[in-house]
């Protein structure tokens, strides 16, 4: 019988352009049911699929700083939130709850 190898899946080596970041994090927003670590998370993602290097500088944040407030180990300040998503050049938007 063959054996079956797997690899570990990264989802940001598949966010390549702005639109599926944005559609990744919208996902995750929808999903996150008030769990801000993880949006943190997505963030993360976001942000190694962009570079982290850059997204740090354009935040001006540390990298190391920002690989702790991205890890979803944790929940990072709104501040660090809103200046990743604007480092990452996407806005949030608000909405009304349907259902």
């Amino acid at each position: 019988m063959d054996k079956t190898t797997t690899t570990r899946y990264d989802v940001a080596e598949h966010l390549r352009t702005p639109e599926e970041m944005a559609a990744y994090l919208g996902a995750c927003l929808e999903e996150a049911d008030g769990d801000a670590a993880f949006i943190a998370k997505a963030l993360g993602d976001i942000a190694r699929a962009k570079g982290m290097a850059q997204v740090a500088r354009d935040a001006g944040l540390s990298r190391e700083s920002l690989y702790k407030a991205l890890s979803g180990d944790r929940s990072p300040a709104f501040d660090t939130i809103l200046k990743v998503i604007g480092a990452l050049g996407l806005q949030l938007h608000a909405q009304p709850k349907h259902g």
